[in-house]
């Protein structure tokens, strides 16, 4: 066939079929998509509306949840329309966007999660400096600048896959329009391409990792020191928590961005992709924020509002 660029859709295989397993799957994905879509949406409101909650620390998590809500709302809203409808093509358009959505989003949410790290670690290592080291400009200036470079990947991957022609095949071994696995269709030479993909990842995910990993260790050693064993458990705890959402994150990106696409299947691609794009956003609000005790209080609150209104009416 001829070599083609952007003339028709390109179609999406999807990660389901219509087995009983895979319905059921596709169901608990259902389930997974309405906690994340509630969770995150209460999260942005409840720190917007609760004063107590206007402190740097809960703006950071509200942007984790904002990022997550746009994230999940990016990919299984199609994937879902496409299995119940039984069409599985994406417009060009539809595809672009996908790519410059998901990208910035992941770049975006990766250097987010390096400002909280050391958000925390100024709150635990330096409490008295805390309110000079992490007031509203800083913490304002580092969440838009998380945001600005975000969408400069985005914009830098759509571009690229816009220049590509593409041959033959245009079904794309995803169940959403993926960059790498989009540049599998390609006929043009990837190399210079791969190159800027490569760099890309080490600032966008192995530089934010290293400032964690430092920003953590440095907190440990604190709480290692530290005389209250309430104190230190509490901290051990917040730090526990929080690496593991790093560790997810971190670790299914660079298995799909950084890892040799010769040493991997499809399917692989697939269920590591959802896993960050699908499970990571769900887990976020429930690991990050609902076991902490203001936010905790903050729901309660609303909750009780609601009952006292019912009551009036």
């Amino acid at each position: 066939m001829e070599n083609q660029t952007f003339s028709s859709d390109f179609i999406l295989m999807g990660i389901f079929s219509q087995t009983p397993t895979h319905i059921f799957l596709f169901s608990l994905v259902l389930g997974i998509f309405t906690v994340a879509l509630l969770a995150n949406t209460l999260m942005v409101l409840l720190i917007y509306l609760d004063t107590r909650l206007h402190t740097p620390m809960y703006f950071l998590l509200s942007q984790l949840s904002l990022m997550d809500l746009m994230l999940i709302c990016t990919t299984v809203p199609k994937m879902a329309c496409n299995y119940l409808s039984g069409r599985r093509s994406i417009s060009v358009a539809g595809c672009e966007a996908q790519i410059f959505f998901s990208v910035s989003l992941f770049g975006a949410e990766s250097f987010l999660l390096a400002v909280m790290a050391y958000d925390r670690y100024v709150a635990i290592c330096y409490p008295l400096q805390y309110p000079n080291l992490m007031n509203w400009k800083i913490s304002g200036l580092l969440v838009a600048s998380s945001w600005i470079l975000g969408s400069f990947d985005g914009i830098v991957d759509v571009a690229a896959t816009l220049s590509f022609s593409y041959c033959g095949s245009r079904e794309i071994a995803q169940f959403f329009c993926d960059v790498s696995a989009l540049l599998s269709l390609s006929c043009t030479d990837r190399s210079t391409f791969e190159t800027l993909v490569f760099v890309c990842c080490v600032l966008m995910l192995l530089f934010p990792l290293l400032l964690i990993v430092i920003s953590y260790t440095r907190v440990i050693v604190a709480v290692l020191r530290m005389s209250s064993g309430e104190g230190r458990h509490k901290a051990f705890t917040t730090c526990t928590s929080h690496l593991l959402v790093v560790g997810m994150y971190y670790g299914a990106a660079m298995f799909i961005y950084m890892w040799p696409t010769s040493n991997r299947s499809p399917t692989q691609d697939k269920m590591v992709s959802s896993f960050y794009t699908i499970l990571t956003p769900m887990l976020n609000p429930l690991i990050y924020s609902f076991r902490n005790k203001d936010v905790a209080k903050a729901f309660s609150k609303v909750l009780e509002k609601g009952k006292s209104r019912e009551q009036i009416g």
